[in-house]
């Protein structure tokens, strides 16, 4: 996957908007980033319960990574975009948007699940 296709996914929810901070490519909700992509955009950092990201982590290494310390706070994880697929990234990318998007909003567009997850706090 590429930053070109993470784009595509991000940009086709309601209320995303993309920004350029530090060279890094992020897409927020407001000012609540839920995807952001690392300089040389191999990794992609994206909004994710902190109370399952040790097992998600553990469930597969070799994909999924915790965050840096400095992110440590945040409800967010890390993924090596070469180990995804069109499907996973698409899965991926609006589970993180879930969290961001007010709940009402997402709600009314049928994009919330039953069992949402919490919002991820800023980023």
């Amino acid at each position: 996957m590429t930053t070109e296709d993470v784009r595509r996914v991000a940009m086709a929810l309601p209320r995303t908007s993309e920004h350029l901070v530090r060279d890094r490519v992020k897409f927020r909700v407001g000012r609540i980033v839920y995807v952001a992509l690392s300089r040389d955009e191999t990794l992609m950092g994206f909004a994710f319960p902190k109370e399952e990201r040790a097992a998600l982590v553990a469930s597969d290494p070799d994909r999924f990574l915790m965050p840096l310390p400095s992110d440590e706070r945040f409800n967010w994880v890390r993924v090596r975009l070469s180990a995804l697929d069109t499907p996973e990234l698409t899965e991926i990318v609006t589970d993180a948007w879930r969290m961001a998007v007010p709940k009402g909003a997402a709600a009314h567009l049928g994009l919330v699940s039953p069992a949402a997850r919490p919002r991820c706090g800023r980023r």
